[in-house]
């Protein structure tokens, strides 16, 4: 039975069509072009951070985003990039009794941003808070402790095929992967994601009608971190 879900937050909570147009024009790029690069890498198989490389050979990424703070056009995270369904589901998983969380790979100031829309989830960590990233084993580990249940217990909501589904059901948890954004399209009907998920879903407000409701046994632990 599932007793925790922990959501991805990149093109699972967010639409990041605001924020990667904005590197686009700070690297002095067309935003099409930039976008249609970033495909390349993707279907490659790469990190979509190594796009940067193809316009700027050496792109130190966590000096130009310093760059970009200081300069008073860093990460922005507002209420307008959230999905639609965002909200809803949420609330209404908490509402069902489970514990839900909210972990991705993003930096410490996407943290304090997403803490700051104040979502009805239990808590929020990401990657810059822990200097662990998906998908190690290390961070998979982490969350095991800070998720209450067992692994078997967790589920893991991505969209992303090798940083969420696959590495997230090797180290024993459920995953979910929703088909949006450039890589749930990608990956939706791929083999090996219909062979590993739980579930694809279109939406994150199928959630609730797939997992029911949750009816603790016993007394909560507090999760750790």
């Amino acid at each position: 039975m599932i007793r925790s879900i922990v959501f991805d937050v990149g093109e699972t909570l967010l639409d990041d069509t605001s924020e990667w147009g904005r590197w686009a024009d700070w690297i002095g790029v067309p935003r099409h072009t930039f976008s249609a690069v970033m495909g390349a890498v993707v279907v490659a198989g790469r990190d979509n951070g190594e796009t940067f490389e193809y316009f700027r050979p050496g792109f130190d990424l966590p000096m130009e985003r310093q760059l970009r703070e200081d300069a008073g056009c860093g990460e922005q995270i507002t209420e307008d990039d959230l999905y639609p369904d965002v909200r809803p589901t949420l609330g209404a998983l908490r509402e069902a009794g489970f514990w839900v969380g909210v972990s991705g790979n993003q930096s410490v100031r996407a943290g304090e941003l997403l803490r700051a829309l104040d979502l009805p989830v239990d808590s929020v960590r990401v990657s810059g808070d822990l200097g662990l990233i998906k998908p190690s084993p290390a961070y998979f580990d982490w969350l095991a402790g800070w998720a209450p249940g067992e692994r078997d217990e967790i589920l893991y909501v991505g969209d992303h095929r090798d940083f969420d589904v696959i590495p997230a059901r090797a180290q024993g948890f459920h995953a979910a992967l929703v088909r949006r954004g450039p890589w749930g399209h990608l990956w939706a009907d791929d083999d090996e994601v219909r062979r590993t998920a739980d579930w694809v879903v279109g939406s994150l407000k199928e959630l609730p009608a797939l997992l029911g409701r949750r009816e603790p046994a016993g007394p909560e632990p507090v999760p750790r971190g």
